[in-house]
């Protein structure tokens, strides 16, 4: 049942909103818009195909993209496009599938490889003194990453969707996407059945019991 949660296709809000990428609302200022997949791929809005092909790829552009993420303050389409990425004078407005932070692969510091490893090869390496064990978001490699917190990601049985603490700016959480999500759900225990959220996770042989509030005070 959580496997075929997890492959569930996400729910699409179809909204019409008028905007022209590149208008200029005022001198000096350009507005662009912005899509975010559950997997974490950035596409331009209005782009009518979204898949590999067509998402941005170049790492040195999406870390300077997302480290500039950040709730939508502005008296504009705070509606339909919660998020912003300022970059000079270009005003980048973000919708996403469901957060603008989606985790992709879990690696050491400082041991990052392009081809991201299997779960089982990661729990199961050597731990390195001083190789943190680090989430990387945003598709930037290991450009964006936070630290790993085993007892502190979450599964919500409605959606089987996996979260796990993210920056404040960002709105404090992030989605796992999917491929790791149910990688990770085969250390997950649900002591309360599978109806309810999982209470422990297993990690590197260490079973840890999991924070089931911290995501209250997040953006969601």
């Amino acid at each position: 049942m959580l496997l075929r949660r997890l492959f569930s296709p996400p729910l699409q809000c179809c909204r019409q909103v008028a905007y022209v990428q590149g208008q200029s609302p005022a001198p000096k200022i350009r507005e662009y818009f912005y899509y975010i997949d559950h997997e974490g791929m950035l596409f331009l809005d209005d782009a009518r195909i979204k898949n590999f092909t067509s998402c941005f790829k170049e790492k040195q552009f999406l870390e300077f993209f997302f480290k500039r993420v950040k709730l939508n303050d502005t008296d504009r389409y705070q509606g339909e496009f919660p998020f912003l990425s300022v970059c000079g004078r270009e005003r980048n407005y973000i919708r996403c599938d469901d957060l603008p932070i989606v985790f992709t692969h879990i690696f050491q510091d400082g041991l990052y490889r392009s081809a991201p490893l299997k779960l089982v090869v990661i729990e199961y390496s050597p731990i390195l003194p001083g190789n943190a064990d680090k989430l990387s978001y945003a598709h930037a490699g290991d450009k964006m990453s936070v630290s790993w917190q085993p007892d502190r990601i979450c599964m919500f049985p409605d959606t089987g969707r996996v979260y796990h603490p993210a920056p404040e700016r960002y709105g404090a959480i992030g989605l796992v996407r999917s491929k790791l999500a149910i990688e990770l759900s085969a250390s997950f225990t649900f002591q309360n059945g599978e109806e309810h959220p999982p209470t422990h996770f297993r990690w590197k042989a260490h079973d840890y019991e999991l924070d089931q509030h911290w995501w209250k005070e997040t953006y969601i």
